[in-house]
């Protein structure tokens, strides 16, 4: 797959006719995935290559009030593009969702964008708009001279398959649910770096992580969750909070990871989340804590094997 970061309708160059996947596509869903399924039976019949055109940030930082939560992704960026290649993509088109192009209109964006790409048939879906006047798929079918495929709506459980409803559930923590909907895991990465050191006194040696990217987090609480250290995959009980048993003030990401040893400092690691054991506690003392952590080690040992 190639990408290509463009300013300007003129940067939009390709040698041949294509299928165009429009949308912007955060976490790269299942509800984004049968787009791109859709894409790939008519590439291969047509015998063309599939293009995205899409942003890097969310287009709510050009209308809405800043906060910081606007700057977050489910997936880094690495990881959304690997997704893109592994749907099919051939050609990523990618630009900054600006004030001067949220004035672009409807007719224009199909002259000098859609047609600038070659497209032959354009996907989208059910409620994609575009231009500054906010037409939509059937605005686009009449106004441009190719083929116009608008997905319907994908659902889990009665209910659309969204990237807000993905966020909503990791802001809750539950992760399982979002990985469901997702179609593959949710995952933080981080930088291994030194903490209190508290965990090794008490028989519970953890990395403390330092996140690498503008990722969301899911709520506090201990998780089960596998870690890839050096390429392997390791299980882990995972907490994320401020460790109020002992006086703690400041967000940590901690993984105990199973089966494992070694000083990894300074090292990446990446942290799969599979799903909540418990909320964060303030236990009454140490023993109380360890007692805890031994029952939190065997649920996360034994997850998913009931299901096997």
């Amino acid at each position: 797959m190639q990408i290509r970061q463009f300013q300007d309708a003129s940067q939009l160059t390709l040698d041949q006719d294509c299928v165009l996947v429009l949308g912007y596509f955060d976490g790269l869903h299942r509800g984004h995935k049968a787009l791109f399924d859709k894409a790939k039976e008519v590439a291969e019949k047509k015998g063309l290559p599939i293009v995205v055109m899409t942003f890097n940030e969310s287009p709510k930082l050009t209308f809405a009030r800043f906060s910081p939560e606007l700057l977050l992704h489910i997936s880094h960026p690495e990881k959304r593009y690997q997704k893109f290649e592994e749907y099919g993509v051939d050609y990523l088109f990618l630009t900054d969702f600006t004030s001067s192009f949220s004035k672009i209109s409807s007719d224009d964006f199909i002259r000098d964008y859609i047609c600038q790409l070659r497209a032959q048939t354009v996907i989208v879906g059910f409620d994609y708009k575009f231009g500054h006047n906010r037409t939509n798929s059937d605005y686009l079918a009449r106004n441009f001279s190719g083929q116009v495929i608008t997905m319907e709506e994908v659902q889990e459980n009665g209910q659309k398959i969204s990237s807000t409803r993905i966020r909503e559930l990791i802001s809750k923590g539950d992760v399982a649910e979002a990985n469901t909907l997702l179609g593959y895991e949710f995952s933080t990465r981080g930088i291994v770096v030194h903490g209190d050191a508290r965990g090794r006194t008490i028989g519970f040696p953890t990395a403390n992580l330092a996140p690498i990217d503008r990722t969301f987090l899911p709520s506090d609480g201990v998780y089960v969750a596998d870690v890839i250290v050096g390429g392997k995959r390791y299980r882990s009980m995972t907490s994320v909070g401020k460790n109020v048993t002992f006086g703690g003030t400041e967000l940590r990401l901690e993984a105990n990871i199973f089966d494992f040893s070694g000083d990894i400092y300074g090292q990446s690691i990446e942290i799969i989340w599979l799903e909540k054991i418990r909320d964060m506690v303030k236990f009454n003392g140490i023993d109380d804590l360890v007692d805890q952590l031994h029952q939190d080690k065997a649920a996360a040992l034994n997850w998913g094997k009931s299901e096997k």
